[in-house]
């Protein structure tokens, strides 16, 4: 059998496959609130076969936000439509997982269609006004950035309340999964990366300093978050630019974390202002799960180009990564993971469609049939 495709449980937590369909943000909430937008795009992923499904990064306050179309779960009328996405993709047959998160710096943004920039009063949009923004050091994220509040440790336990706060409305919403964003610039990632992080405290300075705050989170959450549960932390392995967060400095933090009880490093890249050294290419972050799952021996997540069902499962084959996450390539096509299975082999060949949704399964047996009459015929 294909290891993408085993069955895997991490702590009493059952995975139907390695596939992971990574949180993305589609900046579309309400007041924090997913819709029925949401319902149906992540409802499609569970049709498709994936294993382990996040919502995207939602914010554990309202200044945490990276834009007003967020997700959040600051209050508890946020929980009712998690609940209703928790329920749908529990009946689908895959594990819901949700990212919580803080975009420091980053925040107070327009959404990407929007331009992707800072909200300023002379562009602000009906309604949406920008908000003080947060940061290891008042640092502005890049020109004409609003400069951010230096953190001091009032805020600091703030930050450390409101995702506890966060995590519990998550565990209430029946979430099998729960992620720490700590990467692509946003506020964890802040204080971890020398670039952002220009602190002359306990808090910046050498690698010990630097994780002190993102460990502090992770504790908090670690130790609330239920033990039969998985936590993962997404980290930003590199800056990819030179004077910031190296792969080394992120194993010496994968073994941190490990020690705290963190289950999964996803690991992504990037985030701080600036051209990175990194050449996008097919997998090419798979290195840096590697690295840290063999260096920190720690399970890891692999994410970024993975397109391809065959480099999917090369990647688990090879020990690389123990799971695979698709972003935009499940947005293009939400039944890759069936496909995939279907490519690799791992569906019964007498029946392909057994594992897919019988109302689907139905008529795509009789048109395989169909097809595959038509096909044998001999042309006239």
């Amino acid at each position: 059998m294909s290891r993408l495709f085993e069955r895997v449980k991490v702590r009493d937590v059952e995975i139907r496959n390695r596939t992971v369909v990574s949180p993305m943000c589609m900046y579309s909430a309400v007041g924090g609130k997913l819709t029925d937008f949401h319902l149906a795009h992540l409802g499609r992923f569970a049709m498709g076969g994936a294993g382990l499904i996040f919502v995207e990064a939602t914010g554990v306050s309202p200044e945490g936000r990276i834009t007003h179309g967020d997700s959040g779960l600051w209050n508890d009328e946020q929980k009712e439509p998690l609940k209703r996405v928790v329920a749908l993709l529990k009946s689908m047959g895959a594990t819901p997982g949700i990212q919580l998160a803080h975009a420091g710096r980053k925040a107070s943004c327009h959404r990407p269609w929007e331009g992707d920039g800072p909200i300023l009063e002379s562009d602000k949009n009906p309604g949406e006004e920008p908000w003080q923004t947060f940061s290891s050091s008042a640092i502005p994220w890049g020109e004409n950035w609003h400069t951010p509040k230096e953190m001091d440790e009032k805020d600091m336990e703030k930050v450390r309340n409101d995702f506890l706060a966060a995590a519990k409305r998550a565990n209430d919403c029946g979430f099998d999964v729960l992620e720490m964003h700590n990467a692509h610039g946003y506020l964890l990632q802040s204080y971890l990366s020398p670039i952002a992080n220009q602190r002359q405290d306990q808090y910046g300075g050498s690698l010990e300093n630097r994780m002190r705050f993102p460990l502090s989170v992770a504790k908090v959450l670690r130790e609330f978050w239920p033990k039969e549960k998985p936590m993962f932390v997404r980290i930003s392995s590199v800056d990819g630019i030179e004077g910031g967060f190296t792969i080394e400095e992120a194993v010496e933090y994968a073994k941190e974390l490990k020690k705290l009880g963190v289950d999964v490093i996803d690991c992504s890249s990037g985030g701080q202002p600036g051209k990175m050294n990194l050449r996008s290419a097919l997998g090419y972050q798979v290195p840096f799960a590697r690295e840290i799952k063999h260096s920190a021996d720690i399970q890891t997540m692999a994410v970024g180009f993975i397109v391809d069902a065959h480099q999917a499962n090369k990647i688990v084959e090879e020990g690389s990564a123990d799971f695979v996450a698709l972003a935009r390539e499940a947005l293009n096509e939400p039944q890759w993971f069936f496909h995939a299975e279907q490519e690799l082999g791992q569906a019964p060949e007498e029946n392909p469609y057994k594992e897919w949704p019988v109302q689907s399964a139905f008529w795509l047996e009789k048109r395989k049939k169909t097809l595959d009459r038509l096909q044998a015929a001999p042309v006239k």
